[in-house]
């Protein structure tokens, strides 16, 4: 069977992230910011995926792959244009519904002479000295001067009939993209300005009576490289210094794509293609005049509350406030949470508590991406000041958050913090969190409590990323949870796990064992269902046994954020069905469910279906063993299957299309969880305790 490629089925989630931007129901602020999301993630794949396929071309010459690569090279690059041009129309769309709401974006063109001498002061004062700009000549290095983080202008610089040109830094790190202006205007509108505008309204000051000039002009630029490194594998060299040197790879290494201002001047556009050794591989990306679009996620909200999203509140879990401690409450029964909806507080409190408990013994956590001001970490530390025996799995390829992984791993050893690093060549992606207990002072007898998670410990994104938390005694699945710490140091021994499902050891075998049962219950006339809840939907071998399913008489359900390889068969529309739901928070959560002849399986997983989280990561898959959690899961997962607001279906060519609505009442799935949520827990409050 065909799949839908990858790279092309990641464009068609970026492309429904760019339709919340040009959604008008969306408030003007978000639709802003959602630009700037899209603008990441497009840096983001140029960085990975545009950059694997360009390996790919050079490579694999005079082959199969090689032509298949060039071809898909072209196909994304003409998608990328195409979603570049309506990234444009629909910036344009966002300015006026903005000005409409009395907040005006302009440039240095349109400032007034009172606006005009405050930011000359302010450039004087404040930005200039961070400024220091590279006078390009013949023998500079401009690839390894180039930083990708940040935006460029690129000035041509003219005196008489010579052209030179040099590149200034946009100093993002030390000032707010966006500056607004402290003026009263008529029909008191705000107007913001571009940091990158008050440079080009003051450039001739970092020029006057150093480098001689008749006049300049400048256009932005942005250079995007590939992120892959390689590690060294110097004997001598620690883990930690292996990563170190990889990373620095990173900044050395080749571009992928340039993009710039559309009004660039073509001598000037060739000039930097030569500089920065583009090959016809590589994407020169033409846009508006700003670049670095990925800044607008933090538009500043000028105006009227009602601009921005309403805030939100975080519910209180019943189960965790009517105790004391947070180990009466686990102990008592499984508590399942669903951020962004409960409070990511709960499990801060776990490890907080955890840290000071005379009971407690010991802690062991996995941290795969942790927040800038780790409350988690912070408690970690005050752990082992209380004496107790902390062990922290970091991994240190977390994707873009190497650097910070590494300090973090620094800095809790020298804490003493016992800090390991998994197993190699297989990245540890589980969210999992090991407390063993004292059952009482002075007892050899112990109780283990532990955490499974589909998302990291992070305090930051889960204010913004949905995902679910279970809280756990039960034995069988503390028990596997131990073992799988005990795996992650031993790896050359042989674990068996009787009831959560781990990867690369049983994970696989036992999806694709889960998805065989449905097809024989279906096979004997019996209802068999298959529910699936992923960020990305690729494994070939996953995908083949769904199609499968469904031509036997499953009803396959699956709800993908982001990439989908499986091109739905026409005849199969009916009993094989995929949507996807981009709304304010990002759906990040797995979950896989199946029927089971009535004896419904439900798992809560850290591992999407691609073949990389299947055979090549740690993950872990629990199961949902309390009926009423399991009740939880499902009736979110039929709220989002049946939204009709923001679902859009994933159909063979992935076109994105809205789900019509008809006359049914109108379903926003994000709300009507929350609201579903806010009901149990009031359920769950008033219930009658023993």
């Amino acid at each position: 069977m065909k799949f839908f490629a990858q790279e092309l089925s990641w464009l068609a989630f970026n492309e429904r992230v760019l339709q919340e931007a040009a959604d008008q129901s969306v408030p003007v602020v978000e639709r802003m910011r959602f630009l700037g999301i899209f603008s990441n993630n497009m840096d983001e794949f140029f960085r990975v995926r545009v950059a694997d396929v360009r390996r790919r071309i050079f490579l694999a010459q005079n082959t199969a792959e090689h032509s298949e690569s060039e071809q898909l090279m072209a196909e994304i690059q003409q998608q990328v244009l195409a979603l570049q041009d309506k990234f444009e129309v629909i910036y344009k769309d966002v300015l006026k519904a903005l000005l409409r709401k009395n907040i005006r974006v302009i440039d240095e063109q349109q400032t007034t002479t009172e606006e005009r001498t405050w930011l000359t002061t302010f450039f004087r004062e404040k930005i200039k000295r961070y400024i220091v700009p590279l006078l390009i000549s013949p023998t500079t290095d401009l690839v390894k001067a180039i930083n990708e983080e940040a935006t460029y202008l690129c000035v041509e610089v003219v005196q008489g009939d010579i052209i030179r040109y040099a590149a200034l830094e946009v100093p993002t790190d030390e000032f707010p993209r966006f500056i607004k202006l402290p003026f009263k205007h008529a029909k008191r509108q705000k107007r913001v300005i571009l940091l990158d505008n008050v440079i080009c309204l003051c450039m001739h000051e970092l020029f006057q009576g150093i480098v001689p000039f008749d006049s300049l002009r400048a256009f932005s630029f942005k250079l995007t490289r590939d992120a892959e490194y390689r590690l060294p594998h110097d004997i001598e060299q620690s883990v930690l210094e292996q990563m170190e040197e990889g990373i620095r790879q990173r900044f050395e290494a080749e571009p992928v794509r340039l993009v710039y201002d559309a009004a660039m001047p073509r001598n000037m556009l060739f000039f930097l293609h030569d500089k920065l050794e583009l090959t016809s591989h590589d994407s020169l990306v033409p846009g508006g005049r700003y670049r670095n679009t990925r800044d607008f996620v933090s538009f500043p909200n000028v105006g009227h509350k009602s601009l921005v999203n309403p805030a939100w509140q975080p519910l209180e879990h019943p189960l965790f406030t009517k105790h004391n401690s947070v180990f009466d409450a686990i102990a008592e029964q499984d508590i399942l949470l669903y951020y962004p909806y409960h409070k990511f507080a709960h499990l801060t409190e776990l490890v907080r508590q955890a840290a000071y408990d005379p009971l407690v013994q010991s802690i062991q956590i996995c941290i795969y991406r942790v927040a800038k001001l780790s409350r988690i970490v912070h408690s970690l530390v005050e752990a082992v000041n209380n004496g107790k025996k902390v062990t922290v799995m970091v991994e240190l390829q977390a994707r873009f958050d190497e650097e910070a992984n590494i300090e973090w791993a620094k800095h809790m050893t020298q804490e003493g913090i016992r800090v390991i690093f998994g197993i190699q060549g297989l990245k540890v992606h589980s969210k999992l969190l090991l407390i063993k207990r004292r059952t009482e002072p002075g007892s050899d007898s112990t109780q283990l409590f532990a955490h499974i998670g589909t998302g990291n410990f992070n305090e930051k994104t889960a204010q913004i990323y949905t995902d679910f938390s279970l809280f756990t005694a039960d034995i069988g699945i503390c028990s596997d949870v131990e073992q799988v710490f005990q795996y992650l140091e031993a790896p050359y021994k042989r674990f068996d796990f009787d009831h959560i499902l781990v990867s690369p050891v049983n994970l696989r075998e036992t999806l694709e064992a889960l998805i065989d049962t449905e097809i024989a219950y279906a096979q004997q006339g019996q209802r068999a269902e298959i529910m699936v809840k992923v960020n990305n939907l690729v494994d070939p071998g996953i995908i083949k046994r769904l199609v499968a399913a469904a031509r036997a008489g499953v009803r396959v359900r699956a709800i993908v954020r982001g990439m989908c390889g499986l091109k739905v068969p026409a005849d199969l529309s009916k009993r094989l069905e995929i949507i996807s739901i981009v709304d304010r928070f990002l759906e990040h959560p797995r979950v896989y469910w199946f029927y089971h002849g009535g004896k419904e399986q439900v798992f809560i997983s850290s591992a999407d279906l691609m073949t990389r989280n299947l055979d090549r990561r740690v993950e872990v898959a629990c199961p949902i063993y309390n009926s009423q959690l399991q009740l939880q899961i499902k009736h979110i997962l039929e709220l989002q299957w049946q939204d009709n607001t923001k679902a859009r279906i994933i159909d063979a060519e992935q076109k994105n299309q809205y789900r019509k609505r008809g006359n049914r009442k109108k379903i926003r799935s994000q709300l009507a969880v929350y609201d579903y949520l806010k009901a149990e827990m009031k359920r769950m409050l008033e219930a009658p305790h023993d």
